[in-house]
């Protein structure tokens, strides 16, 4: 089944040299930590591997001092995650002892689930078809019920192995995420979950097409455009479908899409939601969770929400096209390193002889900027993907996200985001109208607040209320603000950083700042723009604001407008 991090007998490491294509010769990690913090790269890192023979193992020091600006070269990240991760998950101790959590000792875990205990007189588990870090799947039968006769798949999570409160809670939250998020095309099914004194059984479709990853080493490890567009449709669809619900996966990787069958054209399905957690829009996680090569800056930095996926699909993307990982190292301290400082290659082949949207698209993925990069449904209304024969976009979060801080801006600003609107390229405003769209405008064309709230009750699950996006939404839908038309719309959800990260911005923000002088600029005194952005009295804005209006005619000069686009509020000069 592969809903675990791997076969239980295949060494892929022997399928392929380094650095190509990606097995589980460095695993998945899954820590957790109570604070976020912004570690540089040579510290420490809170990333774990578990695999018991990971490379990771090997010592530093191997690694050439010439990386290094000090005498020493730093501690292996792997290290401090390691720890990490066996507080979390009580993992056992050389000694025998297993490290429990702060007074977790004294603690009587309660690993009732209140699941159905019929398990043995519903199912009959078969062969063995993968094995994980926290349990095993197994290929199964159903003997009664609305299944009976049909082929499952079973993951089988010992409680044994659930020794502290939170690996407790990680199987009660992949039961509820599976339970409310299942029905999407491209999402593995869920059927049933059960337990006894031993284990908790998650029963769900089987699928017997493989893994994603084997299909790109059968292929000899690459992938046509084409063929890579029909792969990346499929995996945007459940994701942005998850992300909307408030759901971030966490762990996306090639082993972890499963075919349904052998069938070239086989649907693919997402599986394994066993990291995967809870976010809202306006909320940042901070535990450290994924798998080394697809694990995103952000998440290393322990600050991060659904953009974090939106990485590991960039890296998965770059995979399906050249064949090769866009970082590698021999160590996981090397990998991560790469990840936080390295740019990917695009100058070796294939890259040269694909199309410049290709490019564009996993360009805008892997930018180390989270605020840069393409949300699920953005990536769906991309050029490269413009044309293809299963293409549905989908409701994006980030709108509510940017009309929320549009709404709370002041006109000077929103005069300053309706010209950059103006400067926006025809597939750009294509998204933005299937947005637009989606909110249901009246038959005047305009939209109001309450339109979002019903906009995303549409799309509603119960992952949608545990994540508490509901809350969220509800609070946009609440604000006091007339009815906007698409024109304003356009204003209020464009992402100027997200602009920023494309090489055309220099032309967007010019011509922009060209219409603004035109139509929004006028004179305007230090103490009214001070005003407008809010800052307080104890801020210098003689000091702060002096480039940001021409002395010649009293007008916001193009600095000024670019940092008035970003919406720069007063805590930003206080930081600075």
């Amino acid at each position: 089944m592969g809903l675990c991090h791997g076969k239980p007998i295949e060494n892929r490491q022997t399928q392929f040299e380094n650095p190509t294509i990606p097995g589980e010769d460095v695993p998945a990690v899954n820590s957790q930590t109570s604070q976020t913090s912004n570690f540089p790269f040579h510290s420490p890192s809170p990333l774990h591997s578990a695999f018991k023979n990971s490379p990771a193992n090997s010592s530093v020091t191997s690694t050439p001092l010439r990386f290094f600006k000090r005498p020493f070269p730093p501690p292996s990240p792997a290290k401090h995650i390691r720890s990490l991760l066996a507080r979390r998950h009580g993992s056992v101790k050389p000694n025998g002892a297993s490290i429990p959590e702060e007074n977790e000792s004294e603690i009587v875990l309660d690993k009732n689930f209140g699941y159905s205990k019929q398990f043995v007189a519903h199912y009959e588990l078969g062969e063995e078809v993968g094995r994980g870090h926290f349990g095993f799947t197994c290929s199964a039968k159903a003997k009664k019920g609305s299944l009976k006769g049909q082929d499952v798949a079973v993951k089988v999570i010992p409680k044994s192995k659930m020794t502290t409160a939170i690996a407790v809670e990680d199987v009660r939250r992949e039961v509820k995420i599976l339970r409310a998020l299942t029905g999407h095309k491209n999402l593995v099914q869920f059927y049933d979950a059960c337990e006894d004194y031993d284990n908790v059984y998650i029963v769900m479709e089987l699928c017997k097409g493989g893994e994603l990853l084997d299909r790109i080493l059968s292929r000899g490890g690459k992938y046509s455009e084409d063929d890579a567009k029909a792969v990346m449709v499929q995996i945007l669809s459940v994701v942005a479908y998850c992300h909307l619900q408030g759901v971030v996966h966490r762990d996306l990787k090639p082993e972890n899409f499963l075919f349904t069958s052998k069938d070239e054209n086989s649907p693919l399905k997402a599986i394994d939601f066993g990291l995967s957690d809870y976010v809202k829009p306006d909320e940042r996680l901070n535990d450290i969770v994924g798998s080394a090569y697809y694990v995103a800056p952000e998440v290393l930095h322990r600050s991060y929400g659904t953009e974090g996926d939106m990485w590991s699909i960039g890296v998965i993307a770059y995979i399906l096209l050249c064949g090769s990982r866009p970082f590698w190292a021999r160590t996981e301290s090397g990998i991560f390193r790469a990840v936080l400082k390295a740019d990917p290659s695009f100058d070796e082949a294939p890259w040269p002889s694909l199309s410049s949207d290709a490019i564009d698209f996993v360009k805008r993925l892997l930018n180390k900027d989270y605020r840069k990069r393409l949300t699920a449904a953005q990536a769906l209304s991309h050029p490269w993907l413009a044309n293809h024969h299963d293409l549905k976009i989908p409701l994006d979060m980030i709108i509510y996200k940017l009309v929320k801080a549009y709404i709370c801006s002041s006109s000077l600003r929103k005069s300053a985001l309706g010209a950059l609107a103006k400067t926006l390229t025809v597939s750009q405003l294509a998204y933005l109208r299937e947005q637009f769209t989606l909110l249901g405008p009246n038959k005047s064309g305009f939209i109001s607040l309450q339109n979002f709230k019903m906009a995303v009750m549409k799309n509603s699950t119960e992952a949608l209320k545990d994540s508490r996006v509901v809350d969220y939404v509800n609070m946009v839908s609440s604000l006091q603000y007339r009815k906007m038309d698409f024109e304003e719309f356009c204003a209020a959800a464009i992402s100027v950083h997200q602009l920023e990260g494309m090489e055309t911005w220099e032309q967007h923000a010019r011509r922009a700042y060209e219409l603004f002088e035109k139509d929004g600029n006028r004179p305007i005194m230090i103490e009214e723009l001070a005003s407008e952005l809010g800052l307080s009295p104890s801020v210098p804005v003689h000091v702060v604001l002096q480039d940001w209006i021409r002395h010649s005619d009293g007008k916001l000069s193009f600095l000024g407008f670019v940092r008035l686009l970003h919406g720069v509020s007063s805590c930003t000069f206080q930081k600075a």
